[in-house]
């Protein structure tokens, strides 16, 4: 069975670098890495133990030392795109938190004109999120990430989202950055209903967003379901990912067909493919096994990752007649 259209609408940078990249990028730095590759995946990629989602942010850790000049940034946008397009996807929105990227003196402005930088020097067809990040000290840099999606909205950047450790720092903290997203007219994605409850997701269309970074727990809340399908928000859905956080104990356990019942839109991503081991076609062949998805039920997934993502109507046309196209 064939997987046509691949999209990737919830990919991080940082959780996404290859172990080529990580050496190309070591080597422009003069960073030293583990010369032996099973090392070196053990600085990217989580064991198979890990307990919860807080553990798994720590292999964010040592990507992030790599990501901290001009020259580093752009070489690795460019590097994903070029590995997503071998991997026969045809779009994707690449996310990652300017303010993370800022520690070797760059600004964020610097940071995302870097990432713009890389984006451009591809043909990929892909878009820039920024991401604000959960947490009690950062509330000046969240609204400057915002303030800096707008400079560059249309211009490689699509949107704004909100990442990080939503049990430790719940979305009902975060009602600002959105209601300044919604005044800047920035189109907004948010991360809600994975380490925690409804009631985040709850808090998230009530900001209006209409997409929601994993938003799996809904279906904790019959309600919440409903208005969910009601109002056509798309889910995000990284199955692997959540698997590795602890939220479902197998692949065949994962609530697909639950939410495919319900009449939620849904969408596959890989979250973050070196941290999970993960590429988008491991991720089909998966759920393909043990949901035996049929070759409509996979093209729904495409066609819903089209209306759902945040390109101009050019490209969603275009990705379209792709997706119908293949055989």
């Amino acid at each position: 069975m064939k997987t046509p259209g691949l999209i990737d609408l919830h990919l991080h940078l940082d959780g996404s670098l290859s172990v080529k990249s990580v050496k190309e990028l070591a080597a422009l730095q003069n960073i030293e890495i583990p010369e032996n590759e099973e090392e070196l995946l053990k600085l990217l990629r989580i064991n198979d133990d890990c307990k919860d989602l807080t553990e798994y942010l720590e292999k964010f850790a040592f990507p992030g030392k790599l990501l901290q000049t001009k020259e580093a940034i752009a070489l690795s946008v460019y590097n994903l795109q070029e590995e997503l397009k071998e991997q026969g996807l045809i779009h994707a929105e690449i996310r990652f938190a300017p303010q993370l990227h800022t520690q070797k003196g760059l600004s964020q402005t610097e940071v995302v004109e870097a990432a713009i930088e890389g984006l451009e020097k591809s043909d990929f067809s892909a878009g820039l999120i920024l991401c604000c990040m959960r947490g009690n000290d950062n509330h000046e840099e969240n609204l400057e990430t915002v303030r800096v999606a707008k400079e560059f909205l249309g211009k490689g950047v699509v949107s704004v989202d909100i990442a990080g450790a939503e049990a430790l720092f719940p979305t009902k903290n975060f009602g600002d950055l959105f209601a300044l997203a919604r005044e800047l007219e920035i189109p907004f994605t948010i991360h809600a209903g994975e380490a925690d409850g409804p009631k985040s997701v709850w808090k998230a269309l009530e900001y209006g967003t209409k997409r929601l970074g994993h938003g799996v727990r809904s279906l904790e809340d019959p309600e919440l379901v409903e208005k969910i399908v009601s109002e056509g928000i798309t889910l995000e859905l990284c199955p692997t990912s959540n698997i590795h956080t602890c939220m479902f104990p197998s692949i065949e356990e994962y609530p697909l067909r639950k939410l495919m019942e319900a009449g939620v839109k849904v969408t596959i991503n890989t979250d973050n493919m070196t941290v999970s081991n993960i590429n988008l076609a491991k991720e089909f062949g998966k759920l393909i096994a043990a949901f035996d998805l049929t070759d409509e039920e996979i093209k729904g997934f495409a066609r819903n990752s089209v209306a759902a993502c945040f390109a101009d109507e050019e490209t969603k046309k275009v990705l379209l007649e792709k997706i119908d196209a293949a055989e």
